[in-house]
């Protein structure tokens, strides 16, 4: 099989020939139609996340069909449909065992780990996979976890999101927010949508957003002409933090689940002090998360937004199109 390989930070990816692996006594093989890529993979491939293990096989958006079982895994079988999270949890911690996983300390991250999903075969311990249902495209199974799952985390499971309250969405033309928009809409909220780019703003309005929002300016002054936002699902970090912050109102919540640039935000505190405003960050999904938002997929309440699907031999042109901020909606990489 075809895989695509970073041997080197800051280089390109090369196309490989590799093996179909064979799965350990705990792995599924997992045949995948289409893989997601992720702006993480971008921050990966230029030496982001320390923890990253060359060579490697980036790609953390897994799902598709099993084809092959370990001698001792226990809960699918050959046929199942099915997303992988996007790290293997211990499954021993008192996070594992209390239904946060996402916040394992020993967890390890696949595709900067363990091997990823830019190739068509992958295997993944099974405590990393969640099944979905049968009536679920196989476009949207790779990215139940890091996107549809991860949204749900933030909105549902930290935000608490209620029926006909205002949520700010930043970076809401991205891969992350378009679905956010879409996923807001299903809980009953009235979606304000911010861009930075003319050309998002007829899609954004296609897909659910009550209102669009230029981020070139002050937006808070816009969101505060609508009402103010009661919870703000900040995508993007240090570049919309403080003007996302002041658009929240009393009593306001900020999920954090994007980080563009590491750079240090400014944080005046009289806004969460007088305000009695919380900022919690959200990382990741959990099995019953992903299990949940596929739920949500299957169900026809929400329908991911895909921009564009290429091949993987032309995965670094995806690269460059995302890095360019020329994409809309998630990008899909394809086997076949």
């Amino acid at each position: 099989m075809k895989a695509a390989v970073l041997e080197e930070i800051n280089h390109p990816l090369s196309i490989v020939d590799k093996d179909i692996p064979e799965p350990a006594d705990d792995e599924v093989i997992i045949r995948q139609d289409y893989a997601g890529l992720c702006y993480r993979d971008i921050l990966s491939a230029t030496g982001f996340f320390p923890r990253i293990q060359l060579p490697i096989i980036p790609g953390h958006e897994i799902g598709g069909t099993i084809v092959k079982i370990g001698d001792k895994v226990k809960n699918f079988r050959v046929g199942d449909h099915v997303a992988s999270l996007i790290y293997v949890p211990c499954g021993k911690c008192e996070y594992c065992r209390s239904g946060n996983e996402n916040l394992c300390p020993y967890k390890k991250s696949i595709g900067e780990e363990i091997q990823g999903g830019f190739r068509e075969y992958v295997n993944i311990p099974e405590i990393a996979v969640v099944k979905a249902p049968g009536n679920v495209d196989s476009r949207y199974l790779p990215i139940a976890s890091c996107v549809t799952g991860m949204i749900y985390h933030a909105l549902f499971r930290l935000a608490k999101i209620r029926e006909g309250q205002k949520v700010l969405i930043t970076g809401a033309g991205g891969g992350v927010g378009s679905n956010a928009v879409q996923m807001a809409k299903a809980f009953g909220a009235t979606v304000i949508a911010e861009t930075t780019s003319d050309q998002k703003k007829e899609m954004l309005q296609k897909i659910g957003a009550d209102y669009v929002v230029d981020g070139n300016g002050k937006f808070n002054e816009e969101v505060k002409k609508i009402g103010g936002a009661d919870v703000v699902l900040e995508c993007v970090g240090i570049y919309t933090f403080e003007r996302a912050l002041r658009s929240l109102n009393n009593g306001g919540k900020m999920i954090v689940i994007g980080n563009v640039k590491p750079d240090p935000v400014n944080l005046p505190l009289g806004l969460i002090i007088l305000k009695g405003n919380t900022i919690r960050g959200s990382i990741s999904s959990t099995r019953k998360d992903v299990s949940d938002a596929l739920s949500l997929v299957a169900d026809g309440k929400i329908k991911p937004v895909i921009g564009m699907e290429m091949d993987l031999n032309r995965i670094n042109d995806a690269i460059d199109m995302m890095k360019n901020r020329q994409t809309e909606g998630r990008v899909l990489i394809k086997f076949r």
